[in-house]
């Protein structure tokens, strides 16, 4: 092929996962969300890496959105078993430190 004759190619652009916070629904790519799961265990941890085994569910990097989830029971649901009250600590302690909310 001569270089007078030049093929071009239309550039895809990539695949995005997308994923719904189990709080307030909002869906986006699914790296700006956190993933909760369950374990084979039956506890319920934080997966950062977003790829333990287990039922997972995402939630927003708000803790608004984490204490909602928690408290109106939106994340046993999505989990389909039932948070030890060790476990909510836990989930709130973290979101707390994802973004702490702004006094005034």
């Amino acid at each position: 092929m001569s270089t007078a004759t030049k093929i071009t190619r239309k550039v895809k652009p990539r695949h995005v996962p997308q994923r719904t916070c189990v709080a307030c629904r909002r869906t986006t790519a699914k790296r700006e969300l956190v993933r909760i799961v369950r374990t084979p265990e039956g506890g319920v941890e934080v997966d950062p890496t977003g790829k333990r085994s287990g039922r997972g569910a995402y939630l927003c990097q708000t803790p608004d959105c984490w204490r909602l989830a928690l408290q109106r029971g939106r994340l046993d649901r999505a989990l389909k078993t039932s948070v030890s009250a060790a476990d909510k600590e836990a989930l709130l302690r973290y979101a707390q430190s994802l973004a702490p909310e702004v006094e005034g």
